[in-house]
């Protein structure tokens, strides 16, 4: 089959690859019939190389029709239309039962002292094979694959493995007030479902923050307010100027390690990546920074009291925090990878109803063949065309 696979530093290609097969009886193998490129997998094309070997199939949002499954596997059967989410999660451990999948004891990759496997996404998640190729393996599906009807097109539900439910949860991790604010950083696909649905929920006032013009405009369409980083130097001040001096109740930080605007944290994560690979995961792993400017600015903007929810991701350890200001506002603070399964009974509905409430339909820029994704992770990653999220066809 052919599949998308890390070769190297914003080295991705499409290579023939060994067809997956059943290895547990817990096992199902899907066709691909879409497959989205993630804010995410541009961390692996950029800063986490080091965790990588280069043949790794690439990928963590994946949907497609069931080919195969195995004796374990009574609630799928061959031809069932399913979304994968991008975590491997048992859902019958102690941590499932929490609803905690990112942290379940049946996949966590304990050799790394790391939560539950993930598709696609470095040694550090178990370097399981992902999803952007033609076919892929699907460990765990007596429990994770989510059933959807046939009929309406692959992106009405393809957003269910990953972007849906990350913005879902930010939301709810926010704890934003019936009627109250929240200022959203970053409006790449978490940053627009977060602000969607945090509308959506009951949320007065959104601000969203980004220095995109396709990015601002898009959210503009679905009735957020939005600041241009580039204009506007004193956000937090433009933000406390629209809610009464105070800053919004809540912030949700979907930028994460890679945010604009700190040039000594960005130098370091380059360097890091010019390093030998074993060299360059310890450095990573043990001295590596983030580009804090949107943590820091999250701070800044949200009101005394007020709650910051972390999408975005991070990767450093020795990341210096603003602690005396964290808790002079008092400031609540919560963050995690999305435990899909937690939220998806919660968000099919507002899919397979009528309209479309939280505008899935208004966010995919690019369809393209699988072939093309070096392009598609170029221009992604250098936000060029018009960018926001590309999904693959096989």
């Amino acid at each position: 089959m052919k599949a998308v696979t890390w070769q190297g530093k914003r080295d991705v290609r499409v290579q023939e690859v060994p067809d997956p097969r059943i290895q547990e009886p817990t096992d199902a193998v899907i066709k691909v019939t879409s497959s989205a490129v993630c804010g995410s997998d541009l961390h692996l094309y950029e800063v986490l190389g080091a965790f990588m070997t280069p043949g790794d199939i690439l990928g963590h949002e994946p949907m497609g029709v069931v080919e195969e499954v195995g004796s374990a596997v009574p609630n799928l059967k061959p031809g069932d239309r399913v979304v994968v989410p991008f975590n491997i999660a048992c859902g019958q451990c102690w941590f499932c039962d929490q609803k905690l999948y990112t942290q379940c004891e049946t996949t966590q990759v304990r050799e790394q002292d790391k939560g539950a496997a993930l598709f696609g996404y470095t040694k550090l998640y178990g370097q399981v094979p992902g999803g952007q190729a033609e076919m892929l393996r699907v460990p765990q599906a007596h429990f994770g694959p989510i059933k959807v009807p046939e009929g309406p097109p692959d992106e009405r539900f393809l957003f269910l493995s990953d972007v849906l439910p990350t913005a879902w949860q930010a939301v709810e991790y926010a704890s934003i007030p019936d009627g109250g604010s929240v200022t959203v950083l970053g409006l790449g696909p978490i940053g627009q479902m977060s602000a969607r649905i945090a509308k959506h929920r009951g949320a007065s006032t959104v601000i969203g923050v980004d220095l995109v013009d396709e990015r601002l405009e898009m959210a503009r369409r679905h009735g957020v307010e939005t600041i241009d980083l580039r204009t506007t130097k004193k956000v937090g001040d433009a933000v406390r100027d629209r809610t009464d001096g105070r800053g919004t109740d809540a912030v949700i930080d979907a930028v994460g390690m890679e945010a604009h605007g700190a040039p000594v944290s960005a130098m370091a994560q380059q360097l890091a990546t010019l390093l030998p690979g074993p060299v360059a995961e310890k450095m990573i792993e043990k001295a590596g920074i983030d580009r804090l400017s949107a943590l820091h600015l999250a701070i800044d903007v949200v009101r005394r009291g007020g709650t910051i929810s972390l999408s975005g991701v991070y990767g450093g350890m020795v990341d210096p925090m603003p602690l005396m200001t964290l808790f002079d506002k008092q400031i609540q603070l919560r963050m995690g990878q999305a435990n899909v399964r937690a939220w998806t009974d919660d968000i099919l509905p507002l899919l397979t109803g009528d309209g479309d409430p939280l505008g899935v339909g208004d966010l995919t820029t690019h369809r393209i063949p699988l072939d093309e994704a070096p392009h598609g992770y170029e221009i992604f990653q250098k936000k060029r065309d018009g960018a926001i999220k590309i999904v693959l066809q096989p």
